[in-house]
């Protein structure tokens, strides 16, 4: 089976089945790739896609997303992420790969890397940093969207709408694949694919207990691969300051403005995005000659 162009897999750990897409022909050098927390893997679709020329590339569904189960505990907290992509990386029997995140991913991707320094060898983040989750009006805008948004919808145009307005920029394809792989049609209304309520529930409990939250300033302290943050210049989620500050603590990061972004940068800004992580991969990951 194929879902945009790559191959459904699975693994099986901690009592759910997870998903994934593999895209490319088989290759040592693998890209890994994690989404945010209301995206899936079909988010890096078009990214994976151009990846593919020259790497073997991998998303994930976290738990509770796209194909791979609902956690019945509700247990979407980092520390249970990063079991999970270990446990897809025993499956994969990866060895040295680059790991690439976006947002919670991103925050997944830093704790991971910081845990198994001797797999990473070259990490990309997509708009996260220190106190990105714990202050700040991006983090409020979230906390805020996640209370206020319904459980469901009574139409597709409804759902639609709401997209549209809370992503006034978002492109058609990029919308019409978050109608596609995040709602479906039950009964009479539009609901949600996801684990909404339990993502919900779980991100509104670490609002409160920021100890459930990985602790980016120790992981970055932590980090022994080259790293790339990428920061979308109109974010609301990380600040410049905090891209220079992430520069002076660690001196493997370095980082980049995407014009005309927001926090979704490879949605807002393909091609600048796609510049970005080609340069630095063709730099710290070569792909095979």
């Amino acid at each position: 089976m194929a879902t945009a162009d790559g191959i459904d897999r699975y693994f099986h750990f901690d009592g759910l089945r997870h998903h994934y897409i593999v895209w490319g022909a088989d290759n040592d050098r693998t890209v890994l790739m994690l989404h945010g927390i209301r995206g899936y893997a079909g988010t890096w679709a078009m990214v994976a896609k151009r990846l593919a020329k020259d790497y073997r590339v991998i998303a994930l569904d976290h738990r509770g997303r796209g194909g791979s189960d609902w956690c019945p505990r509700a247990d979407y907290f980092a520390e249970t992420y990063v079991l999970d992509i270990a446990a897809l990386v025993r499956c994969e029997r990866l060895s040295a790969f680059a790991l690439v995140g976006h947002s919670m991913g991103g925050a997944n991707a830093f704790a991971y890397a910081a845990r198994h320094p001797e797999q990473v060898a070259a990490l990309v983040i997509e708009d996260i940093g220190p106190g990105s989750s714990e202050a700040g009006v991006g983090k409020e805008r979230i906390l805020r969207e996640l209370r206020q948004t319904p459980s469901s919808f009574s139409s597709w145009d409804e759902a639609a709408s709401y997209w549209r307005r809370i992503r006034p920029g978002i492109s058609a394809d990029a919308l019409n694949s978050r109608l596609t792989e995040t709602m479906v049609a039950k009964e009479d209304k539009v609901a949600w694919r996801y684990d909404f309520e339990g993502v919900r529930k779980a991100r509104l409990q670490a609002a409160q207990d920021p100890s459930k939250l990985p602790d980016l300033w120790t992981c970055i302290d932590n980090l022994l691969c080259p790293t790339l943050v990428i920061r979308g210049a109109n974010s609301d989620f990380v600040t410049a300051d905090s891209l220079a500050s992430m520069r002076g603590r660690n001196h493997r990061i370095e980082t980049h403005e995407t014009p005309d972004a927001t926090h979704y940068v490879h949605d807002d800004n393909f091609p600048d995005f796609m510049l970005a992580i080609e340069a630095f991969l063709g730099r710290t990951f070569p792909p095979n000659e």
